[in-house]
């Protein structure tokens, strides 16, 4: 069994983890780039920031991802079309050997975080530490909660790979370090060992250098939950930190907190208005950008988002995809529209832990009352005709074993509304539904009022369990079922034992069928291996009513006519990912 985690994205350290999608577009096409031409890019987001690390659950949110993503630096990052890239200016990593597997990571000299201390090997054993769970010697109970022994950090995703790996080597000068595995790791190749900055945790942990920090992690034995110990003091402090200390209600007037590895430091922040990142005076990376600044404005509601691009308000929007958004993005004057898939898909999870859905037939016969060809033809099929109810909970329709999986899962079972084998399943019992999901989201709501008038007519009492705030509510279980998004970096293999391991960080709902079959993927290395587990799961997925995925999310992009350099990006960083070639047009360029 791999250490218990609870949270669920892991966008720095480990690239393959899902995001929650509060309403986020991301796929192919580009605009023209432009020389440097400094200047201001303002962008529309529909969440609001709120912490500055979204490696943690209360923190896996789109916009936090995106913030991660602007100031941290990294050994690769996926571009538009999913291929990894990685980024020699700011170190290099290779695999030293296939048995025992090992991976050197080596910084490359001269880099700084913004408030001038240096990048260090030090940085890179804490990211080590943050997403291992090495330390810990918790157990916890069926509902998450510490019962026994010591949680470090609460990370986004499953420690599942990088838990098998031994106290890093540090060499170079204390600019390299070597992990070595006890066991194969599928994806050891997307690992970015950089988060926090390790001399800012330490300082927060009452020690004086990084280097104090290293010393402290290097003299802890690993955890044991079979023989728990107490909890070291110095090394919960800065658990404690990185876990809650970066969440955020106002700007900061702790300047560590904005200490940044990347090419942007958050400047300023106006809650519930926008973000203004300025550039960081001590980056010297590839990713240097070409504009001075970027604000990033909250916009919830898509018409505002495009009315704020036609008032030049704003020079990039990607709301949320529908027919009449998409209508009303082509008659900006001036505006280039891009569109295509995201790799994000939404979904009604049912709780495992709810008292309503302990019984498989309640679940079976709630699923039968779920009207997602409804759903489909309302939401998405106005943006794109083509698209069809998602029957995985795995793969995405463009996917290769997509069809493979379908074929064999049970998902037929869901195929069409089935009120009158529901009322048979349920044989007079009315239960209560409450299920949770964003009330700023119109699709959300939609899926909400949809699933209510049909279940009820199998005799289904569905509660309102709407909320702004959901997902800070998902990890707390208080709801029968939820209807949120993943959206996935589209590499990696990291959302599956994320979603389906019994300690996966994404595993709001509490399954555990699938449990074995999701740590197994993480250690095989054999692409049929792989497949066969990925297969298993899927299909118990749908026999034991884990809930129905419903579509593929659509995507959609406003350009303004100043800002070149914008390319249509499906994965959870969406527009941003190439954000350094960016540029504003002059008037010896405009065209």
């Amino acid at each position: 069994m791999k250490k218990s985690r609870l949270g669920v994205l892991a966008a720095v350290v480990v690239t393959g983890a899902l995001a929650l999608a509060g309403c986020t577009s991301g796929g192919g096409g580009s605009s023209t780039t432009a020389p440097r031409t400094g200047g201001t890019v303002s962008m529309a987001i529909v969440n609001d920031l709120t912490s500055l690390n979204s490696n943690t659950p209360q923190g896996n949110l789109d916009t936090n991802g995106q913030y991660v993503y602007l100031t941290t630096g990294s050994f690769l990052y996926p571009d538009n079309n999913f291929n990894v890239v990685a980024d020699t200016s700011f170190g290099t990593y290779e695999k030293t050997s296939d048995d025992p597997l090992t991976v050197k990571y080596t910084l490359k000299s001269g880099l700084k975080w913004s408030d001038g201390e240096p990048i260090t090997a030090d940085d890179m054993v804490l990211a080590w530490a943050i997403a291992s769970g090495h330390y810990d010697d918790a157990t916890l109970d069926a509902d998450g909660n510490v019962t026994a022994g010591t949680q470090y950090f609460a990370i986004a995703g499953s420690t599942a790979g990088i838990d098998s790996t031994a106290f890093p080597t540090v060499g170079d000068d204390n600019m390299s370090m070597t992990l070595v595995y006890s066991e194969p790791y599928v994806d050891w190749s997307i690992f970015s060992p950089i988060a926090q900055p390790a001399h800012v945790v330490a300082k927060k942990a009452g020690l004086s250098t990084a280097g104090d920090l290293t010393k402290l992690l290097q003299g802890l034995p690993a955890g044991d939950p079979k023989a728990p110990v107490a909890a070291n003091d110095t090394l919960k402090k800065a658990a404690d930190f990185v876990n809650t200390g970066y969440d955020i209600t106002s700007f900061p007037t702790d300047k560590d907190l904005l200490v940044s590895s990347g090419p942007w430091v958050l400047s300023a922040w106006t809650p519930g208005q926008s973000l203004e990142f300025s550039v960081n005076p001590n980056y010297v990376g590839d990713h240097t950008p070409k504009i001075d600044k970027l604000v990033m404005r909250v916009i919830g509601d898509s018409a505002a988002q495009v009315t704020a691009l036609q008032n030049g308000e704003v020079d990039l929007v990607y709301p949320q995809a529908s027919a009449d958004t998409k209508k009303s993005l082509e008659a900006v004057s001036g505006a280039t529209v891009l569109t295509g898939d995201q790799v994000s898909y939404d979904h009604l999870d049912l709780n495992f832990g709810s008292e309503t859905f302990s019984d498989a037939t309640v679940r079976q016969a709630f699923l039968l009352t779920i009207p997602r060809q409804q759903i489909l033809d309302a939401i998405v099929t106005p943006v794109n005709p083509d698209a069809k109810v998602l029957d995985s909970q795995i793969w995405l329709p463009n996917q290769a074993d997509y069809a493979d999986s379908v074929a064999q899962n049970g998902s037929d079972a869901y195929s069409k509304v089935d009120i009158a084998k529901a009322k048979e399943l349920l044989a007079g019992k009315t239960p209560t539904v409450k299920i949770l999901y964003n009330t700023k989201n119109p699709n959300r709501v939609d899926e909400f009022q949809a699933i209510q008038a049909s279940a009820a007519q199998a005799g289904f009492n569905v509660v309102d369990g709407g909320d702004p705030k959901w997902s800070t509510l998902l990890s707390a279980g208080n709801y029968d079922a939820s209807l949120f998004g993943w959206i996935s970096p589209g590499i990696g293999t990291a959302q599956i034992p994320q979603l389906f391991a019994s300690d996966g960080g994404g595993n709001y709902n509490k399954f555990t069928a699938a449990n074995d079959d999701a740590v197994a993927t993480q250690t095989t290395l054999d692409p049929d291996k792989l497949k066969t587990l990925l297969l298993s799961i899927d299909k118990t997925a749908f026999t034991e009513g884990y809930g129905l995925p419903l579509f593929q999310a659509a995507g959609i992009y406003g350009v303004g006519s100043k800002l070149e350099g914008v390319q249509y990006m499906g994965n959870q960083t969406g527009p941003i990912w190439n954000n350094w070639e960016w540029s504003v047009k002059t008037s010896t360029n405009s065209k």
